[in-house]
């Protein structure tokens, strides 16, 4: 039986992934480590409530077979660029660097379509940086997922973003060929994805868009 961590439980995908591997009968313990409480009652879960940006405090306890990283913000809800980064680059390098040293096998993180360390945008980069980093710095199996728009319900609000996929509802029917890897893709594909990668022998580091789409479909 195994155990897994998750960070950004709270969060869409991350929602998603914990109900899939609570329904997983490989996992007897599923460690989260969150700001704040799922709310999800089962008596698989253990959870820690902590300050995510001192994630090495709790080094003891962040002992697990996988790690699966599924923290990210928005330059709404962030807009200082500084926190951003410390969310979307710090948290992901730290708990790579920690599953390292803990001897953690396999970690599993998500990023974005179009992540690059050179870009020149800040969103773009940002993500890059944070693949080139936790590659670095984390265990020798870390693959990155680079999904294209995430399909729905959010807890909290996000009005340009809800905007943009009632126009890729209809643009996803457009988009075929070499662009099919920039259709919108729904939360279960990128878990299940995760999942299969997490629990099988794969050669590929990152992962793409439709690539996740053909993971999901097959697992």
């Amino acid at each position: 039986m195994k155990t897994a961590i998750i960070l950004g439980a709270t969060g869409l995908t991350g929602g998603t992934l914990l109900q899939k591997l609570l329904d997983d009968d490989r996992y007897s313990k599923i460690k989260l480590f969150s700001r704040s409480s799922t709310g999800v009652k089962n008596g698989k879960i253990e959870e820690h409530l902590i300050d995510l940006f001192e994630l090495e405090k709790y080094a003891n306890e962040f002992q697990a077979d996988e790690v699966y990283c599924c923290i990210g913000t928005t330059k709404s809800k962030t807009p200082d660029e500084d926190t951003y980064r410390k969310i979307d680059h710090g948290i992901p390098v730290s708990a790579a660097k920690l599953a390292r040293k803990n001897e953690i096998p396999k970690f599993l993180v998500i990023s974005a379509l179009g992540a690059d360390a050179e870009s020149k945008f800040f969103y773009n980069r940002t993500k890059g940086e944070m693949e080139r980093d936790v590659l670095k710095e984390g265990p020798s199996q870390t693959y990155i997922f680079r999904p294209s728009l995430i399909t729905g319900n959010r807890k909290e609000k996000r009005p340009f973003e809800a905007l943009g996929k009632k126009v890729m509802k209809v643009a996803d029917h457009l988009l075929v060929g070499l662009l099919k890897k920039y259709q919108s893709i729904h939360p279960d594909a990128i878990a299940e994805a995760m999942i299969y990668v997490a629990n099988n022998p794969y050669s590929v580091t990152k992962i793409e868009s439709r690539e996740i789409q053909e993971i999901a479909g097959s697992a």
